[in-house]
């Protein structure tokens, strides 16, 4: 298949989903004004934790926070860009300082779930009280994580969880190439940890964007900026069938038809829009490869 020696990590915050899903859930309950004062006084997980047992004790059940993470706003592109990169052969990850149970009931909603075979992130369950429990991915009251980075959070250091992920594959077989996408400060030191032969789509306009540009020497990974869910769906569905004809070690005879520099002397693409930097041949060709391998062909 012409993704099976690819990775796509993905956050989920404001990558996958169009929000923060904690504010999401904390603004949609009516408990705003009591994060707001509790904010400066406790580490991000804790509040989270402490304000889902408020909710709980005003009467809020399990089924309230699920209906409003159905709301979840996620563009309708992203999606199609997920269930497309998986048909081409991905292997699709979620690398995310969310929670399990927000982005699960999410990604369930909207027929996502079976697309991702790991999700790294908080441990969100429902404790025999019926009551929503979070907690931090790494527990910092007992031991540091070791990164000494100032984007990561305490809690989690992405850039160790994406070395993990990166000794796994390299145990395996084939070769792999990793794209990973995120938009935070968070999604910064796993872009480090990239090497030549990757990608790194960060979200034109937030903090993983600025830290990048300021940064641009110290990233290895070639750099693919998107801005919504159309460009998002648009640039990673030509780089899965580009990665496979390098990986084929045809990129002498296609490189010139199918030439996609993202990697240039400046950060942005080049002026014309996201859809008119890239060759409508490669639309056909995407659709082609979708096609065949629903019909059980192997490409």
């Amino acid at each position: 298949m012409a993704g099976a020696g690819i990775v796509v990590i993905f956050d989920f915050d404001k990558t996958i989903i169009d929000c923060d899903s904690d504010n999401w859930v904390v603004d949609a309950l009516g408990a705003t004004e009591l994060f707001d004062q509790l904010l400066p006084t406790m580490p991000w997980n804790s509040l989270m934790d402490r304000m889902m047992k408020e909710v709980h004790s005003q009467g809020t059940t399990i089924e309230d926070i699920v209906a409003v993470l159905k709301r979840t706003p996620i563009h309708p592109r992203i999606i199609e860009a997920i269930k497309s990169a998986q048909t081409l052969g991905c292997e699709l990850k979620i690398v995310s300082d969310a929670n399990t149970f927000f982005i699960e009931t999410i990604l369930e909603h909207h027929g996502l779930r079976e697309c991702f075979s790991e999700i790294h992130t908080n441990p969100g369950f429902v404790d025999e009280q019926g009551r929503l429990r979070i907690f931090p991915y790494h527990d910092f009251t007992k031991s540091s994580h070791g990164c000494v980075h100032p984007s990561c959070p305490p809690n989690m250091c992405k850039g160790i969880v994406i070395e993990k992920i990166q000794a796994s594959i390299s145990m395996e077989e084939q070769k792999k190439t990793i794209i990973y996408l995120g938009d935070g400060l968070g999604d910064f030191c796993p872009s480090l940890k990239l090497g030549d032969g990757d990608y790194v789509m960060p979200r034109k306009g937030f903090p993983v964007w600025d830290l990048i540009c300021k940064n641009r020497s110290l990233v290895k990974a070639h750099i693919c900026e998107w801005s919504n869910g159309e460009d998002l769906e648009h640039v990673l569905l030509h780089l899965i069938p580009r990665i496979s004809i390098q990986g084929n070690n045809t990129s002498a005879s296609f490189g010139h038809l199918y030439s996609l520099d993202f990697k240039s002397g400046t950060m942005p693409l080049p002026p014309t829009t996201a859809h008119e930097a890239f060759p409508q041949a490669l639309h056909v060709f995407i659709n082609k490869l979708i096609s065949l391998n629903q019909y059980g062909f192997r490409i």
